[in-house]
């Protein structure tokens, strides 16, 4: 089920809200993670039962790791069989394709009759989650959770169970048992929510529509000017995709009571490669940083051994993304920035006085990275980036004009404003967006956002999610 579906905005959602409205906090717990499970089961009715074995596994094995503390060997061979085997459940279920097809490539290894194998919603989210829980609680960061309701509705809760945030349990611990409803935080919810779906049905679906046209023509047909306009359509069409999943998943848990931590802080606007990842998906960079880079040894080992570091991180987070050798190249395009930031482009990076030149190079390298993350193929993408930066008029069958109208100059103009650009400018904007305050003009400007999100949805059937596939 998707958010952006008339389905849950007018039925599933309204439903939750009133529900809970009459329970008590242990009431409510019970009731989410019903239909947090309907949630996942709309989607995938066979692996929620794969979810709910992940859920009970780093269930007991938390409450196994906290019996043992007394005994430090015992508490650091279950905390690794652990984070063994939920790795291994993402490896067969994310990865086993890939590693077969790869294989045969290498060997003569016949795999004709090798059935792939589907990938399960939302399982590199909820593995990571049980993940750092598992960590957290090896490292004397968060109390046990005996109560396998608390645990199943921390990993299983339906705003960010299928493309995050990636939630650590310290940031809901108290809320598990302990929270409290208000039409303060209600208010803030059905505002960041509407911002969200606006973001995602009028700007990011637009977005979409035109770079898909664009990504599907032939390379032989791809301009320069049309290859930087499907680049920079797809650059805001992710943008606002994510970042507005991830604002209608903030909201909705306040609607319920939850606090979740900001997924993103206008990227874009970003002087440094090293800056935007600090602003981009950050629970995943935490995430990362945190269970990753820090016990490899971080920054504390030289510098060698930090690049290196740098780019075993990059790899895994490309890696992550996808079973894809595309989308480890994605990675390592931006370990390796990262790793020249550090050697010695970084101190010129910080100069007051070439910071919009700054900016440039860094939205150009981000544009381009998402080029090899968006096209349909490794080649295709390389070929792609060659056709922006090597003039060519193509075949001259598919002009810019055939694309870029009046209408979509207007979102693009709007899209490049908002997705950060005008905040810097208008920090006040930018706070009264993030308030809880709903003032009297943004009242009609809410419900203006809300029909047309409503009225797009009953005629359009494009509609899809990028990181429901991650």
């Amino acid at each position: 089920m998707l958010f952006s579906s008339l389905t849950f905005v007018l039925f599933f959602l309204p439903f939750n809200i009133l529900v809970t409205r009459f329970l008590t906090v242990k009431g409510q717990n019970i009731f989410l993670l019903c239909t947090s499970l309907v949630f996942y089961a709309w989607g995938e009715p066979v692996y929620v039962l794969l979810m709910l074995f992940s859920i009970t596994f780093n269930w007991a094995m938390g409450v196994i790791i906290d019996k043992s503390k007394e005994n430090i060997n015992a508490k650091k061979l279950f905390t690794a069989m652990a984070v063994v085997i939920n790795l291994l459940l993402l490896f067969y279920y994310k990865y086993f394709n890939f590693f077969v097809a790869t294989v045969s490539k290498i060997l003569p290894v016949d795999t004709s009759g090798f059935k792939e194998i589907a990938l399960p919603l939302g399982i590199s989210f909820y593995t990571f989650q049980s993940i750092s829980y598992i960590i957290d609680l090896y490292r004397g960061r968060c109390q046990v959770q005996k109560s396998w309701i608390n645990v199943s509705l921390y990993i299983s809760f339906f705003p960010q169970l299928v493309a995050g945030p990636i939630i650590k349990y310290n940031d809901v611990n108290h809320a598990l048992s302990h929270r409290t409803v208000t039409d303060e935080k209600t208010a803030y919810g059905i505002k960041r929510f509407i911002y969200g779906l606006g973001k995602k049905v009028i700007l990011s679906n637009y977005f979409a529509y035109v770079a898909d046209q664009i990504y599907g023509l032939s390379i032989e047909h791809i301009s320069t000017p049309l290859a930087w306009l499907g680049a920079v359509l797809y650059a805001l069409q992710i943008y606002f995709d994510f970042s507005g999943y991830s604002d209608m998943a903030i909201g909705i848990g306040s609607m319920f009571g939850f606090h979740f931590p900001e997924n993103f802080n206008y990227p874009y606007i970003s002087t440094s490669v090293q800056e935007f990842w600090r602003r981009w998906h950050i629970s995943l960079s935490t995430w990362f940083k945190e269970y990753l880079y820090i016990p490899l040894g971080g920054n504390r080992k030289g510098s060698l051994r930090t690049y290196i570091n740098l780019l075993i991180v990059f790899f895994c987070t490309g890696f992550w993304h996808g079973a894809n050798w595309q989308f480890v190249v994605w990675g390592m395009f931006h370990g390796m920035f990262l790793v020249l930031e550090r050697v010695f482009l970084g101190r010129y990076l910080k100069n007051e006085r070439i910071k919009p030149l700054a900016a440039v190079y860094t939205i150009i390298e981000v544009i381009v990275g998402f080029v090899i993350f968006r096209a349909p193929g490794l080649r295709y993408g390389l070929k792609f980036i060659n056709a922006m930066f090597i003039p060519t008029a193509a075949s001259g069958v598919y002009p810019v004009s055939v694309f870029l109208d009046v209408k979509l100059a207007v979102f693009l103009a709007a899209g490049i404003v908002l997705c950060g650009f005008l905040q810097e400018k208008l920090p006040k904007f930018k706070a009264y967006l993030y308030s809880a305050n709903i003032g009297k003009a943004e009242l009609p400007l809410l419900a203006l956002i809300y029909f047309i999100c409503i009225i797009n949805l009953v005629s359009s059937t494009y509609n899809p999610f990028i990181y429901f596939r991650f």
